[in-house]
């Protein structure tokens, strides 16, 4: 019982996550946002696309899925008296939620990055680790005008405060570890612009490469 709560907890976290809320709210506008900017579904080309209204929305609904699904793996926990391990359980629920985010069902598994789905992930499972990586992230765009910069130092943040606040928790470890790693790999394109000078910088006039 216990093997068939996580599983479908960890593909009901997947689900949610899936949402394509980028794709959907550019194809309210009659745009494809995979074919125009960078291509991706998350909110950095949201704003970039189709404004800063469309992508602040789109980076609040990403966020709030990944806050949902570890917050709806708590609610179904307790209400169902479910015979597993509740902090297992909420953290399988928001790997779920940024698996679904980064390779939605919806799209032939092309999703986004990941960054805004985490981030909701974590206001649930770890709000100081969340509030210090984002200020990692302010600071490192203010200071370089690169989103991608933030978000990959937001990413490497989130792992060591993880680790140094909350050691205890292996599983919360380990699996930030994991997601850190992934947020990082899947801006593997923008450390290749970073490295040939050719990244756009936050608030400047976008060339056909966006982030997120």
């Amino acid at each position: 019982m216990a093997i068939l709560s996580y599983i479908l907890i960890v593909l009901g976290g997947y689900l949610l996550g899936s949402i394509p809320f980028g794709y959907l709210v550019a194809k309210a506008k009659g745009i494809d946002i995979r074919s125009v900017g960078s291509g991706n579904i998350g909110a950095t080309n949201a704003m970039r696309v189709l404004g800063k209204p469309a992508g602040i929305f789109v980076l609040a609904m990403d966020a709030l899925k990944g806050y949902a699904a570890v917050w709806l793996a708590g609610v179904l926990v307790n209400k169902f008296n479910v015979n597993a391990d509740f902090e297992t359980l909420r953290v399988i629920a928001g790997i779920g939620a940024v698996l679904g985010h980064n390779y939605t069902c919806w799209l032939k598994f092309k999703g986004g990055k990941g960054i805004a789905t985490t981030a909701g992930v974590y206001l649930a499972l770890a709000p100081w680790a969340l509030l210090i990586a984002f200020t990692v992230f302010l600071l490192a765009v203010v200071i370089t005008r690169y989103i991608s910069v933030g978000s990959i130092s937001g990413a490497v943040a989130v792992v060591i405060t993880v680790w140094v606040m909350m050691p205890q928790n292996l599983l919360l470890c380990i699996v930030t570890t994991a997601l850190g790693a992934l947020a990082i790999y899947k801006h593997k394109t923008n450390i290749q612009r970073l490295m040939a000078g050719t990244e756009n910088r936050f608030g400047k006039k976008k060339s056909p490469e966006a982030n997120q």
